[in-house]
């Protein structure tokens, strides 16, 4: 037990990976390497409530981890190179996955033989390089709306928060800072964060492209965000996550990840009402995306990592996971229809509501040299056009194009 703890503590000094407390004795150590469930509550409900069955039934340990996009990569690249291959497993974004499969860092999976997994049509394109099926989508995600009920009162005459359009959305915002003498709306103002997907969001749903920062429709939304200088916390340039300041009420309006909208919801649902993206003359924008699951070429135990991938994308589990991990979209036909009407099932509908019937993108991170760098481009504009309370005159709106050439130095 002291080999354990002494494993344990040096683990998470080095940020790797997350383990329950006794996980280390005996079996096989099958190597999981994620992007996805980064916040601590995912991580601690996958270790107790989804590997244990696994675990049991293989004799293994589950080493989870977490790790970015880019230095999972970077670390395939160096394993390739060296033949010395120690993951047996990873969780990659679909904005990477052509990466994984052109490189030849993954494995073709035997989805064919595997019963009820019916990916959904949204993300097959992504996960697929010609005949074959390389990674088995896991955690979707698109953009809600989360209001603190606080905020109702100041709702626009003849809203309705479940059909909302922008323009109401943003004579709320207003509406609520000038009510309580402070602004009351949420993004995430820390730089490279999730800014760009809400107001890329946004930008489609009055007939932009993603990430295009200049286009027409992107211009109305510029000079519709323009009106809320003020309407925004005064702390937003701290926040990285919008869930935290919407449970303790430091903000009572956001659009938002639904994982992070579902966060906030689930801690208490009385408080709050969760509803779809706004929409403008296009319908609801929203970016939306997943995850996958591969299985790494001359991964250490190859057989046991698709047994892996295949257990956690049967549907019922996949209906499990999304649940207790804040209401991710299980991305498989059969798990959604699964869904009942819990707290957790209501987010992830929700979700699949915008994801059916919305106005989507994907996110073409692996089209850049940097995604990063793309999503900086958006957060300086937010700081000088937005917080920076710019006029929305032909010389502001010309900068657009100057962050547009930006954007476009960055492709590859």
């Amino acid at each position: 037990m002291k080999r354990v703890l002494i494993c344990l503590f040096v683990a998470i000094l080095a940020g790797g990976f997350v383990f329950a407390e006794g996980q280390m004795e005996g079996g096989t150590k099958l190597v999981v390497s994620s992007r996805l469930y980064s916040q601590p509550g995912e991580q601690q409900f996958l270790i107790d409530e989804i590997f244990p069955d696994f675990e049991a039934e293989n004799n293994c340990t589950v080493m989870f981890e977490i790790i970015e996009d880019d230095p999972l990569l970077k670390r395939a690249k160096f394993q390739a190179e060296t033949g010395r291959v120690t993951t047996d497993v990873v969780i990659a974004h679909d904005s990477r996955m052509a990466e994984w499969m052109d490189n030849g860092y993954v494995v073709p999976l035997p989805v064919d033989q595997w019963r009820d997994r019916t990916f959904s049509r949204a993300f097959r394109e992504s996960i697929s390089k010609g005949r074959n099926t390389y990674f088995a989508p896991v955690g979707g995600d698109v953009y809600l709306l989360l209001a603190n009920k606080k905020a109702l009162p100041y709702l626009p005459a003849g809203a309705d928060v479940q059909a909302l359009t922008w323009e109401e959305y943003v004579d709320w915002a207003v509406a609520i800072a000038e009510g309580e003498k402070e602004g009351k709306t949420a993004v995430t103002g820390i730089p490279m964060k999730s800014l760009i997907y809400m107001y890329g969001g946004m930008f489609l749903s009055y007939g932009g492209e993603f990430p295009v920062i200049n286009s027409p429709g992107a211009i109305e939304g510029w000079k519709l965000l323009s009106k809320m200088s003020n309407a925004y916390t005064p702390t937003v340039n701290t926040y990285d996550n919008v869930s935290a300041p919407m449970k303790n009420e430091e903000a009572w309006l956001t659009v938002a990840h639904m994982a992070r909208c579902g966060e906030a919801y689930r801690s208490n649902p009385s408080a709050f009402v969760l509803a779809p993206a706004p929409a403008g003359p296009e319908g609801i924008g929203s970016i939306a995306g997943t995850s996958g699951f591969a299985v790494v070429k001359g991964a250490p135990h190859e057989e046991l990592a698709i047994k892996f991938i295949e257990y956690m994308t049967e549907p019922e589990m996949a209906v499990k996971i999304a649940r207790g991990t804040g209401g991710f979209i299980p991305p498989i036909d059969e798990a959604i229809e699964k869904l009942g009407n819990s707290i957790e099932d209501e987010i992830i509908a929700k979700g699949v509501y915008v994801l059916k019937n919305g106005v989507v993108s994907g996110v073409p991170g692996g089209d850049y040299t940097s995604w990063g760098a793309v999503k900086q481009v958006y957060d300086d504009a937010f700081q000088k056009l937005i917080l920076g309370n710019a006029p929305m005159n032909n010389v502001t709106l010309r900068a657009l194009d100057a962050y547009q050439a930006a954007i476009n130095a960055l492709k590859n």
